[in-house]
């Protein structure tokens, strides 16, 4: 297993409960990059049809865990809070709500004088909104690490500061694993790199189109009075974490770093960014400096640009960072009197459509790939990682894999971008 985030945890998680041997590492620490770094929900809400089936079983999956491993990620199901002044919105959110009651999710409409009740913390007005009941929030500092934990209970080995650098291959199948500490032989290697995933396909020949953006967060210390778990609207999204302080976001808001790799593949996300250019602005060398989407072919018995940047940090936005907690302070006027504790930034890899591309590559048999989550990957990580188990060891599917197959980026970009 070569990568340490919630994917690459839970898949060798799953597989080890089969009986199997895992391996896993990762070129820095377990979930230190965005899976600790995100807003922690875990939702069915506004998932792109593609994606429900396995935001369904990972909801059920988050609750199991706890009760199988004795590990505790945070998980909660709090409900998630969506609240709109946006007629065109409201009305969208209808439409998937009917779509989600074919899948049978529950999701509630709120009106004016309900959406009003739930988000009186606001103090305001509201023309409607939404209210998820079975969605919840895992803690991202805990989860990876718990699972990780969970892991090694079951007779796996976790390697940490031991980068993946390459696939051996013995009549076109995988072999082994090549790492910086040595060779790990394996019939089958699952590649969950992240934002790294893409330069890693490089080196083998594979063509996996990936783009990253930066997005800013930060965090307020807890205030006295309780807040909305998790809420949402146009402006800023607040999450709350287990120690009550709030995590705040703007959703969609992101600098994109240009790279090699960008460029190379900047036409099949043509259609992603025109839709989303609002929330999208231009970034700076970041991304160079990160050499996670370089594209240079890199040499197997010397350190890898994945050696020198064990773990990718890169700057917030500050001016983001200033206009989300402006925001904030305006939808939850309560925040006023909280102070701010914590500033961060992640990159978010993502596909020419929204979805992740999950499967064996068929160029290289026993090589899966699991990357551009698009943002998505902490709240399904579960469920990816067990249909990648289940990929690995021939069980039946947890979901239908067709819709994740990498092999349809060989088509035109211009298919189905997803909605939510």
């Amino acid at each position: 297993m070569i990568g340490g985030g919630i994917v690459g945890v839970f898949s060798a998680y799953y597989l080890a409960q089969r009986g199997l041997s895992v391996a896993l590492v990762e070129k820095g620490r377990i979930g230190a990059e965005q899976s600790s770094r995100n807003w922690g929900w875990c939702r069915q809400q506004n998932r792109d049809a593609r994606e429900l089936p396995m935001a369904s079983k990972s909801l059920d999956l988050w609750e199991r865990f706890a009760a199988e491993s004795g590990e505790d990620t945070g998980f909660h199901r709090c409900g998630l809070l969506y609240l709109s002044n946006d007629e065109a919105e409201i009305s969208r959110w209808a439409q998937w709500r009917e779509f989600a009651k074919t899948a049978g999710v529950t999701t509630h409409m709120l009106s004016s004088r309900e959406a009003a009740e739930r988000g009186h913390a606001t103090g305001r007005a509201w023309k409607g909104g939404v209210f998820s009941p079975t969605d919840g929030t895992a803690d991202p500092a805990k989860a990876a690490p718990a699972v990780a934990a969970a892991l090694i209970k079951l007779g796996g080995s976790v390697h940490q500061n031991c980068a993946a650098r390459g696939i051996e291959t013995e009549g076109g199948r995988v072999s082994g694993v090549i790492t910086e500490a040595g060779v790990i032989k394996t019939r089958t290697a699952v590649l969950a790199g992240g934002a790294w995933a893409s330069s890693f396909c490089r080196q083998l020949g594979i063509r996996f189109p990936q783009a990253s953006v930066r997005q800013s967060i930060l965090s307020v210390s807890p205030v006295e009075h309780r807040l909305p778990d998790a809420v949402v609207s146009a402006n800023v999204s607040a999450t709350r974490r287990n120690d009550g302080r709030y995590a705040l976001a703007i959703s969609g808001r992101a600098r994109v770093d240009v790279t090699g790799q960008f460029m190379r593949f900047a036409p099949q996300f043509v259609p992603m960014f025109a839709k989303r250019w609002r929330n999208l602005r231009p970034g700076g060398l970041e991304g160079v400096r990160g050499g996670h989407e370089t594209l240079a072919r890199w040499r197997l018995d010397a350190p890898t640009p994945m050696e020198r940047v064990r773990i990718l940090d890169p700057k917030p936005d500050l001016p983001t960072i200033r206009e989300t907690h402006r925001r904030a302070i305006e939808l939850l006027p309560q925040l006023r009197d909280a102070r701010m504790t914590h500033a961060w930034a992640g990159y978010i890899d993502s596909t020419p459509d929204g979805v992740p591309g999950i499967g064996e590559l068929a160029s290289i048999p026993g090589f899966i790939l699991a990357a551009g989550f698009s943002g998505h990957g902490f709240g399904i990580g579960p469920g990816a990682g067990h249909l990648i188990a289940d990929l690995a060891s021939g069980a039946e599917p947890i979901v239908d894999p067709a819709p994740y197959s990498p092999e349809r980026f060989s088509g035109s970009a211009w298919g189905k971008v997803a909605d939510f």
